[in-house]
């Protein structure tokens, strides 16, 4: 868990977004909200924005507000 919060915190500080699936792919996170929460708990701020695909799914998409 505390590697995974390691590389989606660096992604996020390379200036990039990320989502669940991205998340999946790149990190073996199942859990992109909970990996988040510890961030934000360690004093990251990070916003989101609700999307819609093509089948009417919801995800969230992720970055940090510098």
């Amino acid at each position: 868990m505390e590697s995974q919060n390691k590389a989606i915190k660096a992604h996020l500080e390379s200036g990039k977004t990320i989502n669940p699936m991205e998340a999946l792919i790149s990190f073996g996170c199942f859990r992109l909200a909970a990996r988040i929460k510890n961030l934000k708990d360690s004093g990251m701020t990070i916003e989101k924005e609700m999307k819609q695909d093509e089948n009417g799914k919801r995800y969230a998409v992720y970055w940090q507000v510098t």
